[in-house]
C-alpha cells in the first residue's frame, strides 16, 4: 500500500473526496446522473500550521467539521421534496467550480449545526460516562476502578451510538457510500486502476478512516483521564473538556502514522477502528462505486499516481 494523501466522506448519495485544498462531491440525482461539483478550501490548517503536531490535529478535526457539514448541505438538495427538487434540477456537469454556492445563511446554519454537533459529542461521551460512573463509586469506592469504569463506559456508549444509528435505512445508504469511498481509495493506493471491476474487489476498510480517528480519541480519553487526581467534581469535568482538544491532536497523529505505515505495530493499533468500521461502512453496489470513481477523477490524478506506483 501507498499513501495517496486524497481522503474522503460520505453524503447523501454520494462521495466527497478531497486531495490538498480541492474536493469534489459527486451525488446520484434522482434522475440517477452523476452530479460532480467541484471547490477549493484550505480551511485552518495553513502552511504553517501543517507543521506544528497536535495543533495541526485539532485544525484539521475542526476543518473536517466545517466541510462535512458543508457537503452534506450540499448534497441534500438534490433530495429536497419533489416540487423543490424539479425547481432546482440542473443537467448532469463535471465542470470545476460547479453551481453550488454557500449562502450568508447557509455558512450560518453551518456554524450552529457545527457547535451543537460539538455540545452534543461533548456531552454524550465526556460528561455522561462521569456522572454515570459516580454511581459506580458508591459501590467501590476506589478511584482508579472508578476511572477504569468510566472508561469502559464511554466505548459501550460510543459503540452503541454507531450500532443504533447503523439500523437506520437511510444511515445504511450513507455507510453504502462509505464504503465505495474506502474501495476507491484503496484501489488507487494498492496500484490498481481505478474501474468498477477493480473498486469492487478492494477493501472497504480503512486505516486512515474518520471511524478509526474516533476511536483513537475515546481510547486515548480513556488512558489519560485516569490521570486525573482532583477532589472537585467541577475540576474534572473541566479538566477533562480542556484535554478534549489534546486528545484530538494525538489521536490525528497517531492516524496519520497510521496511514503512511504499513507494519506490525501500526497494523495492531489500527486494528480496534478498523473493527469497528465493519459497522460504519457498507459493501456499495456498482451505481455508488462509479460515484466514487467521479468523486476521485475530479481532484486526482490516479492513472499517473499508478503509473508510478508500479514502477
Amino acid at each position: 500500500m501507498r499513501y495517496s494523501g486524497i481522503g474522503g466522506q460520505a453524503v447523501l448519495e454520494g462521495v466527497m473526496m478531497k486531495n490538498a485544498d480541492q474536493y469534489a462531491v459527486a451525488v446520484r440525482r434522482p434522475d440517477h446522473e452523476i452530479e460532480v461539483m467541484t471547490k477549493e478550501y484550505s480551511g485552518l490548517t495553513g502552511t504553517t500550521a501543517k507543521k506544528i503536531p497536535i495543533i495541526r490535529g485539532v485544525l484539521s478535526f475542526i476543518d473536517s467539521m466545517v466541510l462535512g457539514i458543508s457537503t452534506l448541505l450540499y448534497s441534500s438538495t438534490f433530495y429536497e421534496d419533489e416540487e423543490e427538487t424539479d425547481r432546482k434540477k440542473k443537467p448532469a456537469s463535471k465542470e470545476k467550480n460547479g453551481p453550488h454556492e454557500v449562502s450568508n445563511s447557509d455558512k450560518a446554519f453551518m456554524g450552529v449545526t457545527t457547535v451543537i454537533s460539538f455540545v452534543i459529542a461533548i456531552t454524550i461521551f465526556v460528561v455522561l460516562p462521569y456522572y454515570l460512573s459516580q454511581l459506580f463509586q458508591k459501590a467501590v469506592p476506589n478511584s482508579t476502578a472508578v476511572a477504569v469504569f468510566e472508561g469502559v463506559l464511554r466505548l459501550v456508549i460510543f459503540i452503541l451510538y454507531i450500532y443504533i444509528i447503523s439500523r437506520s435505512k437511510d444511515i445504511q445508504r450513507v455507510f453504502m457510500y462509505h464504503g465505495a469511498e474506502h474501495k476507491c481509495i484503496n484501489c488507487i493506493e494498492h496500484g490498481l486502476d481505478l474501474t468498477v471491476e477493480n473498486v469492487r474487489i478492494s477493501s472497504k476498510e480503512h486505516k486512515r478512516c474518520g471511524t478509526s480517528f474516533l476511536m483513537f480519541v475515546v481510547i486515548l480519553s480513556i488512558i489519560l483521564f485516569l490521570f486525573i487526581r482532583v477532589d472537585s467534581h467541577t475540576m474534572r469535568i473541566v479538566i477533562r473538556l480542556i484535554l478534549v482538544p489534546v486528545i484530538a491532536g494525538i489521536s490525528y497523529e497517531v492516524l496519520r502514522l497510521a496511514g503512511r505505515y504499513d507494519n506490525p505495530v501500526i497494523n495492531a493499533i489500527s486494528k480496534p477502528g478498523l473493527a469497528l468500521q465493519h459497522m460504519t461502512t457498507k459493501e456499495p453496489d456498482d451505481e455508488m462505486i462509479e460515484v466514487g470513481i467521479a468523486s476521485v477523477e475530479a481532484v486526482f490524478d490516479w492513472r499517473s499516481y499508478v503509473e508510478e506506483y508500479r514502477q
